[in-house]
């Protein structure tokens, strides 16, 4: 699935990932491919997704990696939509 991550500033992440964690404001969820489709609000917590998708130049430091292909970014708050594997998580 299509994973693209977007902040008021920038995109941050674009690309094919495998899996997709968030903190939903009802608790945390995952996505993986072929998901129905969903549009939920978000809260502070971890985004959590694996996969290789593009980081974008800069930004690099927002980003920890735990193991060899799982990234995890902190937001404080956001919404995440996903529709025809292409998930969009707009983040604070």
């Amino acid at each position: 699935m299509y994973l693209e991550i977007v902040t008021p500033e920038t995109s941050l992440v674009s690309g094919e990932v495998e899996s997709v964690s968030v903190p939903g404001v009802n608790g945390e969820f995952q996505m993986l491919n072929n998901h129905a489709s969903i549009v939920s609000s978000l809260q502070k917590g971890k985004v959590v997704f694996r996969g290789e998708p593009v980081i974008t130049e800069g930004f690099e430091d927002k980003f920890t990696k735990d193991g060899k292909d799982t990234w995890i970014l902190e937001i404080n708050g956001g919404t995440i939509e996903m529709k025809d594997n292409k998930v969009i998580v707009l983040a604070d």
